[in-house]
């Protein structure tokens, strides 16, 4: 092996030490204190209102919006108990001004009442909002109720945002997402978005992300890529930590797009129809410390009732990896310390050789690596040398998969043989008939060259393994040796490792 993994998860565990974002306010941020039910066990804030607030009276139409229009920037409204309602037309909201906080007593809802597309827009920056229940909005796909225009540091705490259309909230840079209840909205709990890909400094805590795609997008749209409990699109830093992402109609978390310096660790990642986590064309991530259970089990039987072979999986790292040039926390995409349960399959590393910038095959169109700035660069016959050769391809390079304990049940309904599979390959190059990556060029490179590791891990049950493409299924004892060579100091079912 090229490198040290015992000296690289030191210098990994000392490169996450240092916080990135500030302590959270204890008083604000009760259900954030441990991953579990934030749902129906909001905490009973601001009963009062606090002195000096603007008080909002529900039994007016409008009145939160009109008493923010005429107040000055940085004032603060309170919403006593009831259900406040916006103009009856589709353009009913509210548009804060800078340093604006919203503050709702036990009991107090803002409805959108099958109407209002938008709660709060614009895009003011360092807003707070608290305490509400924000439900029945109609945003439409891709946009959402909350910070529906991505402003900047917004503080979104202790909400429940529920049975929406769209998505519950956008995210906007330095955004602090606490203690919410994001449940049974259309398409997504979050769309972290924006049109200029500016978002960075994310922080996602402590919330409950439960039941999100009820317009089951992915049936509506086939191959939207729209849809589960949060999408991020070009964000640059994000922790997200201490989340219960649950029984998503889709992926519960999916980084798609030149997502970088993620940490994602100590959540409860369960029973979502797809993925647990889906990294996708993106860079240098930790995965740390998560109970990932029961995931794409739906997707990935429907995917095996086809005659599907592909290796479905709880975490699926798409075209994505480690990349020193690319300035983050890290530089690498490390994966440890977590524990997998009764998903339908554990981790698939994997490369559409045919998907790279300026390829028709790349379903993310206008966007190129982060190491070209020019996607025409990517063209014939500059691309068949270096730089452009290896800089113009999103490679999965340069992960590690250690220290995790893998468990499954090999009597599931629908397995087949199908479920029970770690991953790592290619497809064989074969589109555009410019590209320099036909044959197994990818293939190769993914399962020797780019520095992609399992070791130290525990498994329990009949695991299998892939290695290439999806016709080579391998035992763990053809998986650790030649040519693989992978799992160096694994554990299976309780025997001692070798190493």
């Amino acid at each position: 092996m090229s490198r040290l993994h015992s000296a690289l998860a030191v210098v990994l565990v000392a490169a996450f030490a240092s916080p990135v974002f500030p302590a959270a306010a204890p008083a604000a941020v009760a259900a954030a204190a441990s991953t579990g039910a934030v749902c129906d066990h909001q905490p009973a804030l601001n009963p009062q209102a606090p002195a000096g607030a603007v008080v909002v009276d529900p039994a007016v139409e409008g009145d939160l919006y009109a008493k923010t229009l005429s107040a000055p920037p940085g004032t603060t409204f309170w919403l006593p108990p009831g259900t406040h309602l916006l103009a009856p037309d589709q353009f009913g909201q509210v548009i804060p001004k800078d340093g604006d906080v919203y503050l709702g007593a036990p009991g107090a809802v803002l409805d959108g009442r099958s109407v209002n597309r938008a709660a709060f827009t614009q895009q003011a920056k360092d807003v707070v909002i608290r305490g509400l229940t924000i439900q029945n909005f109609v945003a439409p796909q891709d946009q959402g109720v909350v910070n529906h225009d991505s402003g900047a540091h917004w503080v979104i705490e202790n909400n429940t945002i529920q049975n929406n259309r769209g998505a519950a909230l956008m995210a906007g840079a330095r955004q602090v997402v606490r203690g919410n209840c994001l449940r049974d909205n259309g398409q997504y709990g979050m769309n972290a978005y924006r049109p200029d890909n500016a978002i960075t400094g994310l922080l996602v805590e402590g919330n409950e992300i439960t039941g999100n795609n009820v317009d089951d997008w992915e049936t509506r749209n086939p191959g939207c890529g729209c849809s589960g409990g949060i999408k991020f699109w070009a964000v640059d830093g994000a922790d997200v930590r201490g989340n219960w992402i649950h029984h998503n109609h889709g992926a519960g978390l999916w980084a798609d797009t030149n997502d970088n310096d993620f940490l994602i660790e100590d959540n409860v990642i369960e029973d979502n129809d797809a993925e647990a986590i889906f990294y996708e064309i993106s860079y240098n991530a930790v995965i740390r410390h998560n109970a990932i259970r029961r995931n794409n089990v739906v997707a990935g039987s429907r995917r095996a009732s086809r005659g599907d072979n592909f290796p479905s999986a709880a975490v699926y790292i798409s075209e994505s990896g480690g990349e020193p040039r690319v300035p983050a926390r890290t530089d690498v995409l490390d994966v440890y310390g977590n524990t997998f349960e009764d998903n339908w399959s554990a981790i698939t590393l994997w490369e559409n050789a045919d998907r790279f910038c300026n390829s028709p095959a790349n379903t993310s169109t206008a966007s190129c690596t982060k190491l070209v700035t020019d996607r025409n660069l990517c063209s014939a016959p500059a691309i068949d040398d270096d730089p452009l050769f290896g800089d113009c391809r999103w490679k999965t390079q340069r992960v590690e998969i250690h220290s995790n304990t893998f468990r499954f049940d090999p009597a599931r309904p629908g397995c087949n043989g199908m479920c029970g599979r770690m991953a790592v390959l290619s497809n064989y190059g074969t589109y555009p008939a410019w590209s320099p990556y036909r044959g197994t060029s990818v293939q190769d490179a993914i399962t020797h060259d780019q520095d992609n590791y399992w070791y130290s891990n525990d498994y329990f049950g009949p695991w299998t393994f892939v290695a290439g493409d999806t016709s080579r299924s391998l035992t763990p004892d053809q998986w650790q040796n030649e040519p693989w060579n992978q799992d160096d100091c694994a554990s299976f079912d309780g025997v001692t490792p070798n190493c």
